[in-house]
Order: C-alpha cells, then sequence, then structure tokens
C-alpha cells in the first residue's frame, strides 16, 4: 500500500518484465478491499509467470472494451441515421428507425461492425420473413447494406457483408394476384426483388 502526502491509500504492485520495473495499481483503499487486491493480484502474478506484462494485458482488455463500445453495429447504425436523415421526411426517418430496433438490432446490434458475417445477416432476414413480414425483411436486408456502406466508406470497417446477398436469393416471392404476361390462365410470380 502507498500512502499519499495527501493521506490517500493506494494499491500499488513493483514488479519486473523483461529487466524493467514497472508499477501496477489495483485501486484506492478503502473503495478496493484487501481480499479483492489479493485476488487481483495473484491474477496479474499468474500473467507475470507466463510471460505477459500484466499492464500491457490490462491495457489491451481496455483496447477491446473501447473498440466494442466503438465499432458496435447498434452505434454504427446511429451514426448513419443521423447522416442520411438529411433530405428524407420525418416520417421515413422515424420509420426507418423503428424498422432497425424491433428487427435488426436484437439480432446484431451489439455485435463489432467487423465481425459481423454474411450468413448472420440472412439469419436475421429470414426470422424477419418467417414472421410473415416479408417487406419488412427486405427493407431491413437494405438498410442493413446502407450501414455497412456508411462504415466501409467512414473506414469503420473493410466490407459489407449485406453487399453479398441478393433479396430474391434468400426470400420467398410473393403471389401476385395480376394475370401472367404470356397470357397463360396462371398468377404471374414476382420476386420480392433483385
Amino acid at each position: 500500500m502507498l500512502v499519499t502526502r495527501a493521506g490517500g491509500k493506494l494499491w500499488r504492485w513493483k514488479y519486473r518484465f523483461e529487466g524493467q520495473e514497472k508499477k501496477m495499481s489495483f485501486g484506492q483503499y478503502p473503495e478496493v478491499t484487501l481480499a479483492e487486491v489479493r485476488a487481483l493480484h495473484a491474477e496479474a502474478r499468474r500473467l507475470l509467470t507466463s510471460g505477459i506484462d500484466p499492464m500491457e494485458q490490462r491495457k489491451a482488455e481496455r483496447s477491446a472494451v473501447r473498440e466494442s463500445n466503438e465499432l458496435a453495429f447498434r452505434l454504427i447504425a446511429s451514426q448513419w441515421h443521423e447522416h442520411w436523415k438529411d433530405g428524407n421526411s420525418p416520417h421515413h426517418v422515424r420509420a426507418t428507425w423503428s424498422r432497425l430496433e424491433a428487427n435488426v438490432f436484437p439480432a446484431i446490434g451489439d455485435r463489432l461492425i467487423t465481425k459481423i458475417e454474411a450468413p448472420e445477416i440472412v439469419s436475421m432476414v429470414k426470422a424477419i420473413q418467417d414472421r410473415g413480414k416479408l417487406d419488412i425483411a427486405k427493407r431491413a436486408l437494405e438498410t442493413t447494406g446502407q450501414i455497412f456502406r456508411y462504415a466501409v466508406a467512414h473506414g469503420l470497417t473493410k466490407r459489407n457483408p449485406a453487399s453479398e446477398i441478393k433479396p430474391g436469393d434468400i426470400l420467398k416471392s410473393r403471389q401476385n394476384s395480376k394475370p401472367c404476361p404470356c397470357g397463360c390462365k396462371g398468377a404471374s410470380r414476382t420476386a420480392e426483388s433483385d
């Protein structure tokens, strides 16, 4: 324990890694108890014994948490929405955001945009279709693709997995009651989108 001139009590550990002396802080007393410090210290010593610098490990973990907060699909979608909404009617802007909240975010909203792959998007779109919402499924795929394009353009991800998917490849066609253009008695089948 290090007692500062101002009377603060800090839990510190001095150690050596690759011949260099380092100091690691475990927090301030009494916010961090002795039992908690002992557990943190034991974990840090285990890392050091394994050849890992505990301070660098802590920095890497904090960086990963920061990255996951900054690159979550939901956050990127929010940035896209702010950019996209100019020039669109308020009703369309609200409807698009509502569609994202109800259909897209539950499936991929908390995932890192860099980790989302085409099969996850297909699964999300098919789940919407299975609820009988074919048009919403198509729009969800389209909007997801727009968000990925925005992310690519701003250097937040390298690729757009939604661009690899055509609605006609995964979504069912809707029966249309219009007569078939060839003149037969059957109704024409039109794909929801191609």
